[in-house]
C-alpha cells in the first residue's frame, strides 16, 4: 500500500489539519497517511478530523515534541442513501452561538462578567439549543477551571451542544490542563462549523 508523508512539524494551527485533510482528500487510491506534528494539541485537532472522516489510525509518540499519525484510506463509495442523508442535513437549521470573550459588552468588567454568565444561563432556558458553542481568545476562560459558567455549559453538552475551545487560545492563557468542559478544537473547524451554520449568534 502507498504511504503519503505529511511534515506538519512546527506549523501553527490550523495548517497540520488542512495539510492532513488535502493529503487525504487528494488519494485515489487506498494509502496510507502518515502525519508528523511536535504538540498534542495538534494531534487532537488531526485525529478529530480524521475521526470526522471515520477514518482508522494509530498515533505514536517517536520522540520528544515528534508524534506520528497513520491514517488507513481506502476508497469510499457514496452510496445514492448516503447523499440524500447529507442532503437532508445540509438543509437543516444550523444555530452556533460564539463566545470570543469572557465579558460581555464593553465598559465596566464586573458588569460584562455577569452579562456573559447570564447570556450562557438563558441559552440553556431556549426550546431550540444551538448545534455548537465556539469559544476563542479570553471566550476559554468561560470553558476553564474557575468559570461560574462551568455548570451551564456542562448542561448544554449534556443535552448535545458541542462545546468546542480553541487550542491555540487554551495555550496562550496557559489554560490547556484546565479545560472543565467540551472539547479542544482549532481554527479550520471553527471555520468549519462558522461557514455550515445558517443562524450565529454573538454576544
Amino acid at each position: 500500500m502507498n504511504i503519503v508523508k505529511v511534515n506538519a512539524i512546527g506549523d501553527n494551527c490550523p495548517i497540520p489539519v488542512v495539510k492532513a485533510k488535502k493529503a487525504i482528500d487528494a488519494l485515489e487510491d487506498a494509502a496510507i497517511v502518515e502525519i508528523s506534528v511536535d504538540n498534542e494539541i495538534a494531534v487532537q485537532n488531526v485525529t478529530k478530523m480524521v475521526n470526522q472522516k471515520n477514518l482508522e489510525y494509530t498515533c505514536e509518540k517517536v520522540g520528544q515534541n515528534h508524534y506520528v499519525i497513520k491514517v488507513q484510506c481506502g476508497e469510499v463509495v457514496e452510496s445514492e442513501a448516503t447523499k440524500e442523508v447529507v442532503a437532508a442535513i445540509a438543509k437543516e437549521e444550523k444555530m452556533v452561538v460564539v463566545l470570543s470573550s469572557d465579558k460581555m459588552g464593553e465598559g465596566d468588567e464586573e458588569l460584562g462578567k455577569v452579562l456573559i454568565k447570564g447570556f450562557i444561563y438563558a441559552i440553556t432556558q431556549l426550546d431550540k439549543y444551538p448545534k455548537a458553542v465556539l469559544l476563542y481568545n479570553s471566550g476559554v476562560k468561560l470553558s476553564s477551571e474557575g468559570s461560574d459558567s462551568i455548570g451551564d455549559l456542562k448542561v448544554l453538552e449534556d443535552h448535545g451542544v458541542e462545546i468546542l475551545s480553541c487550542g491555540t487560545c487554551l495555550n496562550f492563557y496557559n489554560l490547556q490542563d484546565k479545560l472543565q468542559v467540551g472539547k479542544v478544537t482549532n481554527m479550520y473547524s471553527i471555520v468549519e462549523e462558522l461557514s455550515g451554520a445558517t443562524n450565529i449568534i454573538r454576544p
